[in-house]
C-alpha cells in the first residue's frame, strides 16, 4: 500500500473521529451561567480547538494504528470480516 493511501485512510479516520469527539465534555453558556447576548443559550461557553484536535489525533492514530496492523500485517479485508460475522455456506 503506497504512503498516500495509507495517508488518506488516516485521514478518513480523523474526520470521522473529530465529529465523535467534539461533544466530549462540552458545556453550555446555559450550564455556565454566562450567556452572551446575541447568542443562542445551548453554544458552548469555551473554544476547545486545540483539545479537540489533540484528542482526535490521538484516538484516530490508534485506530489507525489498529486497521493498519490487521490490514497490512496480518491480511485482513472487508471479506474477511463479514466471513466472521455473516451467514455460512
Amino acid at each position: 500500500m503506497s504512503a498516500f493511501s495509507t495517508f488518506a485512510v488516516y485521514f478518513i479516520i480523523w474526520w470521522l473521529t473529530l465529529f465523535t469527539v467534539l461533544p466530549f465534555g462540552v458545556r453550555t453558556q446555559a450550564e455556565e451561567n454566562d450567556v452572551v447576548p446575541g447568542s443562542v443559550e445551548s453554544a458552548p461557553a469555551r473554544f476547545r480547538g486545540l483539545r479537540v484536535v489533540l484528542m482526535t489525533t490521538i484516538i484516530a492514530a490508534l485506530i489507525h494504528l489498529g486497521w493498519y496492523v490487521l490490514s497490512v500485517k496480518l491480511g485482513y479485508d472487508l471479506d474477511t470480516i463479514f466471513g466472521f460475522i455473516g451467514p455460512k455456506s
